[in-house]
């Protein structure tokens, strides 16, 4: 199965409240994830979006995932290999910044045959805008009320 992933994560305040958004779309069908944290990092977001929507795939996909996030993708697809040959440390030793979530990445991407793509943040690709949107969403529900559950809205057939 092929699918089409757009991601994107949010903070008010860096760190403050964060949300994080996704958009799956596969075989004329679309899911929206999202949700939040009350205090966390815009870094940590991104993450998390690219982390819940590769946890909703129930099956080896065909993943193009689109992110406005550079760190998301260079650490991906540059920086990871390196932090896991160094112990989970920087080319300065320190520990890596969320490693916790690199982590999990790591293995759930392993899972897919993932194609890890750039967009510019807000410039009119609807995709990103709506994962951004979709994280806004996050932040109001989940990361100002001091939640941290996700929550999901379908907005038609959802095949898993």
């Amino acid at each position: 199965m092929s699918v089409e992933v757009w991601t994107d994560g949010a903070c008010r305040g860096n760190p403050g409240p964060g949300g994080w958004g996704a958009v799956l779309r596969w075989n004329g069908h679309e899911r929206h994830l999202w949700g939040g944290e009350p205090t966390t990092t815009n870094n940590r977001m991104e993450l998390t979006a690219a982390l819940r929507a590769l946890e909703a795939l129930k099956r080896h996909c065909v993943v193009d995932l689109y992110t406005d996030s550079e760190y998301l993708r260079k650490g991906i697809l540059e920086w990871l290999p390196n932090w896991k040959r160094r112990q989970w440390r920087t080319a300065s030793r320190t520990p890596v910044k969320n490693a916790d979530l690199w982590q999990l990445l790591d293995a759930l991407s392993q899972q897919h045959d993932v194609r890890w793509h750039w967009v510019k943040g807000h410039s009119g690709d609807p995709g990103n805008e709506l994962a951004d949107a979709l994280a806004n969403r996050g932040i109001d529900h989940f990361g100002l009320k001091g939640l941290r559950d996700c929550a999901e809205e379908r907005i038609s057939k959802c095949a898993r």
